[in-house]
């Protein structure tokens, strides 16, 4: 199984060193820019699934592109 931790960064490296002392359990912390492709794609596939529950209204994919460009000319 894989768990996902958030933990404070003052607790990290006491809760990362109880981990490492335990032998059944690997421990292999994200770069920041792992973290934020894998919170992103989660919050991606919750909305996904709102979407299909009829939670939530799915967007026009031009509009989507269109706020994905104009981001991109932002930061030119």
């Amino acid at each position: 199984m894989k768990v996902l931790l958030d933990i404070k960064d003052e607790k990290a490296q006491f809760v990362l060193g109880l981990l490492r002392r335990l032998p059944y359990v690997k421990v292999k912390p994200f770069t920041p820019f792992q973290f934020e492709v894998i919170d992103s794609t989660r919050t991606a596939l919750e909305e996904l699934q709102l979407i299909k529950e009829g939670k939530l209204e799915a967007r026009d994919a031009e509009e989507l592109l269109n706020e994905i460009l104009c981001k991109n000319d932002a930061g030119v």
